[in-house]
């Protein structure tokens, strides 16, 4: 299955994470684009544990619904696997090699760059321009992927009457979305050192960019699902309970006090963390901006706070400011659920490689 294949038609762009499934489809006229579906539907508990699913048949089911509630046509679709289980090595090529060529001359020279016994992996590779040292070289950008992983996610899709297009990396998809959210960050954007930092439910991952290359990411566990748990022990809810409550409000008076704010300064203390490692390991001591992504990112209060003690200027993602919406799209959900629709925008955007 190829981690990086181009197809015209639209593709539904499939975010499976480890408590949803989120859906989103596109179209594009010239320069501007339109969100023509979108719905979100909660994964069983366990389906899917730490970005790898575990359940290969609730998650066809959760997409069976997924797509019903969208009311999408389209039957193409992309999905991710996890950074972490990929492996990428920027290598350099003849630039005269055709594709065919290339990809039988890595097939062969495989082995120098992958941990893994070949027939268990699956491999790709993209172009990414010339060699800066050499003219006459190519800059290759290998992925390789154990591939059950993928194999997985295929699965899943086909249960769920869809036909697996493309297999990308969430890194990838997040760094594509956010080309939508540069330009709120003023005119030179292109220059910024910008860390993107994604809070999901169970994990958090940091990409910073620079040169418009993404130069380093890290992956933590820690998420939203923490602070459902805590609401959960505390207020002797079910876990269901306690994520609509999460969300939609009601708690007693303590709860800000006790529960959010906790939440909220252990949050900052792993963004800061992450970034400490950051600089530790690379010739950054700053970055210039803060991109918050993810469902946890929009707990009311967190990028202020985030802004004020690390004193770096911080925005919550959303690719859609400048897009028209379909009309049986909730424009209101959609852009509330923004930060938590960047991988599953950037895979959408696969439509028009």
């Amino acid at each position: 299955m190829a981690l990086f294949s181009k197809k015209s038609n639209i593709l539904l762009g499939l975010d499976i994470s480890s408590t949803s499934v989120k859906l989103l489809a596109l179209s594009k006229n010239f320069d501007r684009y339109r969100v023509e579906a979108y719905a979100v539907e909660p994964l069983p508990p366990n389906a899917v544990v730490e970005k790898n699913i575990s359940d290969v048949e609730a998650v066809g089911e959760v997409i069976k619904r997924v797509v019903a509630r969208a009311k999408s046509p389209a039957k193409a679709a992309a999905v991710a696997v996890a950074g972490s289980a990929v492996i990428t090595k920027t290598i350099e090529m003849d630039s005269q090699l055709s594709d065919d060529e290339m990809e039988n001359q890595i097939t062969v020279e495989a082995d120098q760059y992958i941990p893994y016994p070949l027939d268990e992996v699956a491999i790709d590779f993209e172009v990414q321009g010339l060699s800066e040292r050499n003219p006459e070289r190519v800059e290759v950008l290998l992925a390789a992927c154990r591939r059950e992983n993928v194999e997985m996610r295929e699965i899943a899709l086909e249960m769920g009457n869809l036909a697996p297009r493309v297999v990308d990396i969430e890194s990838h998809a997040m760094k594509r979305a956010f080309e939508l959210v540069k330009p709120q960050l003023g005119s030179n954007a292109e220059e910024l050192v910008v860390a993107i930092i994604d809070i999901g439910a169970t994990m958090m991952t940091l990409s910073v960019l620079a040169d418009d290359k993404s130069i380093y990411t890290r992956e933590q566990l820690v998420g939203g699902k923490q602070l459902t748990e805590e609401i959960q022990r505390r207020y002797s809810l079910s876990f269901e309970e306690a994520g609509l409550a999460k969300k939609q409000g009601g708690l007693p008076d303590d709860y800000e006090e006790e529960v959010l704010a906790p939440f909220k300064e252990a949050v900052l203390q792993q963004v800061t963390r992450s970034l400490q490692f950051f600089f530790s390991s690379s010739q950054y001591d700053d970055v210039d901006y803060i991109a918050l992504a993810g469902g946890t990112s929009s707990i009311e209060g967190l990028s202020e706070m985030i802004e004020s003690k690390l004193g770096t200027p911080t925005i919550i993602a959303n690719p859609f400011v400048d897009m028209s919406v379909a009309s049986k799209v909730d424009a209101n959900a959609l852009s509330n659920d923004a930060p938590a629709l960047m991988i599953a925008c950037g895979l959408a955007m696969r439509s028009f490689d």
